[in-house]
């Protein structure tokens, strides 16, 4: 456990050290510091004992390393954009993967209505400005929501802190996401780079984190 303690420490300075390279620091800084931040929550992953099981580590360990791929792919010079979204695109049925794996696909109607209202107003938003995109947007958004969607019926079913860290994970991973979605396409938002990266940084922080195997709350 202390080893996952010494990744998450240093993931989150990491994560600190980007953002003030966002704002202040030169490319390579910021080239450094975005991947090494995933790459540090991946081994939290990997090292955290006692998982909710070996399939689950599995599942969330190769989401977290397509997200990995996804940073690469954004921050590269050029526009490798729709690259990055495949890859987050992988990243979440992974994910979706693995919050199935423990109780299979549940249904709760207010939930589902909930999930669905959302997308019907983050796409409202959206769609009169991705133009050629609005396909690989559509389905991107389907797969991110159904993960937020699953997430959160796992955590109605199960109620264990790993199903509450999973949950707050897909749910800041949405928030992330739309915001990038939302400054990308529509208009765009002050501090762009302070919210999006610390509201991602902290979904997949928590999504690693819920590899282990808690006490039931």
């Amino acid at each position: 456990m202390l080893t996952s303690f010494a990744f998450s420490a240093a993931a989150i300075c990491s994560g600190i050290a980007y953002i003030w390279a966002a704002y202040a620091g030169g490319p390579l800084l910021r080239y450094l510091f975005k991947p090494l931040t995933t790459a540090l929550i991946l081994l939290t992953a990997l090292t955290l004992p006692e998982p909710v099981s070996h399939l689950y580590r599995i599942l969330i360990a190769v989401g977290l390393l397509f997200s990995l791929a996804g940073d690469i792919f954004l921050m590269l010079p050029g526009d490798f954009f729709l690259w990055g979204l495949v890859s987050f695109l992988v990243a979440h049925v992974f994910f979706v993967a693995a919050f199935l794996e423990q109780t299979g696909l549940q249904i709760h109607g207010h939930l589902l209505i909930l999930f669905t209202l959302y997308g019907a107003l983050l796409l409202y938003l959206l769609w009169p400005y991705v133009s050629a995109l609005r396909l690989p947007v559509l389905v991107y958004a389907l797969v991110l929501l159904l993960m937020g969607w699953q997430a959160s019926e796992r955590w109605w079913t199960v109620r264990s802190a790993s199903a509450l860290l999973a949950m707050v994970g897909a749910l800041l991973f949405i928030a992330s996401d739309s915001i990038l979605a939302l400054d990308k396409f529509r208009a765009p938002i002050p501090h762009r780079d302070l919210l999006i990266m610390s509201s991602y940084y902290a979904a997949l922080m928590c999504i690693a984190w819920s590899v282990h195997r808690f006490e039931q709350i």
